[in-house]
């Protein structure tokens, strides 16, 4: 069996990773910059050394850290909304937690990331693959999606690019922060990669498996939806790695895309859901239905639009919708997993709502589904620069008949 694995270059690499960094371009001839004098090259990166590296130099001193740390690990949670920076400066040495950030913003909901424009931050193990000194967001650092997992998972044909954890707090499916923080990030993983370290590791994880409400709110995600649950499972089992031993996972990637760690034992089978009779399709919706022609709809937003009593109070909402639409299920089906797209425009109003995966050939079930959705009153809409946007969401809904 393991011949048949897929080995995950991120896990072994940036645990091992002993060469000479790249030379960066040359002067001179033979003389070439290294990684860090590359940076400095740039405004940005040269302007956050010159400001922050001494202060962090002074941190790493007060913990009792060597300046710079050869090894970095940073790992982030969405729905706790952090991200922890873990350092090291010999390979058999346990990680130590230097700093952890708060996130500024996150897009689309728990689970994998698994097509272009579904707003999804990833969920999985990449690593940092680009340093992007004059970024639109200040400063970022781009992450390998989609990984070999990704690709075997996702949307073959649009599965999405172009991942970064950067500044400006600013959120459009990536990993934001501030700018102060980001200058920080930057400077660490810059040398990191100047001592060699070229695979930077990078592990995104939907929650805290150690916080009681982060694994609650999972579960309530999960109990209608085996393949989230198992797919979680598979990250948990690298948390646990990592908890017990502060030390990367061996991350192994089977024939069918599945994650596999350190040969941790199965969990539960699942048995997945028969979708043979809701299969996905994309669907438009009657033109009765309300519609607005809107010049504009912001990708990237300060603030994301707000249902009236905030997120918990969403939930609750689309769970009691769910379990009102059971009623109107067709025949012979017990379940459903509605996958609905929509708009906030810039006055809070919710339109141009249209079903994305779901019941085929069911339309006055997803009629009437969109007209209680458009009952669900006004939000607050997302800012961006402290100016109301239009922007488009996307939400899965679960319907299930009682038993």
């Amino acid at each position: 069996m393991r011949s048949s694995l897929i080995f995950l270059i991120l896990s072994t690499l940036a645990s091992v990773s002993l060469a000479q960094p790249s030379p960066g371009p040359g002067r001179g001839g033979a003389n070439f910059f290294s990684f860090i004098e590359y940076q400095k090259s740039f405004p940005r990166p040269g302007e956050a050394l010159e400001r922050k590296e001494d202060t962090l130099r002074k941190q790493f001193e007060a913990q009792k850290l060597a300046w710079p740390a050869r090894y970095l690990y940073i790992r982030s949670f969405k729905y706790d909304s952090q991200l922890e920076v873990w350092v090291k400066n010999e390979r058999s040495e346990p990680f130590r937690l230097f700093k952890t950030y708060k996130v500024c913003a996150l897009a689309g909901s728990l689970g994998p990331k698994r097509m272009q424009g579904d707003y999804q931050v990833p969920e999985g193990f990449y690593y940092i693959n680009e340093f992007n000194p004059k970024s639109n967001y200040y400063l970022s650092l781009g992450l390998n999606y989609p990984n070999a997992s990704d690709k075997l998972l996702s949307d073959s044909l649009k599965p999405g690019s172009e991942i970064y954890i950067h500044g400006s707090c600013v959120t459009v499916g990536c990993i934001p922060i501030t700018d102060q923080q980001i200058d920080e990030l930057y400077i660490l993983a810059a040398h990191a990669k100047d001592q060699g370290q070229d695979f930077i590791p990078v592990h995104i994880f939907p929650i805290r498996y150690n916080v009681d409400k982060s694994v609650k709110y999972l579960e309530s995600l999960a109990k209608d939806d085996p393949e989230l649950k198992r797919f979680a499972e598979r990250l948990e089992d690298a948390f646990d790695y990592f908890e017990k031993y502060h030390q990367l996972p061996v991350v192994m990637i089977s024939p069918k895309g599945d994650y596999l760690i350190n040969d941790a034992a199965p969990k539960k089978t699942i048995k997945p859901l028969n979708t043979e009779t809701a299969k996905a399709s994309v669907m438009k919706p009657p033109a009765a239905h309300r519609y607005r022609n809107l010049e504009q709809v912001a990708d990237a937003v300060h603030q994301w639009p707000q249902f009236p009593g905030g997120g918990e109070a969403f939930m609750k909402y689309l769970d009691k919708l769910g379990h009102e639409m059971a009623s109107e299920l067709p025949r012979g089906i017990s379940k459903v997993f509605v996958q609905v797209e929509f708009v906030v425009d810039t006055d809070g109003v919710p339109v141009n709502f249209k079903i994305l995966k779901g019941l085929k050939d069911a339309d006055d079930f997803n009629d009437e589904l969109i007209s209680r959705l458009e009952k669900m009153g006004t939000w607050k809409p997302a800012l961006l620069n402290d100016k109301a946007v239009a922007k488009k969401m996307i939400q899965t809904i679960t319907v299930t008949a009682a038993h």
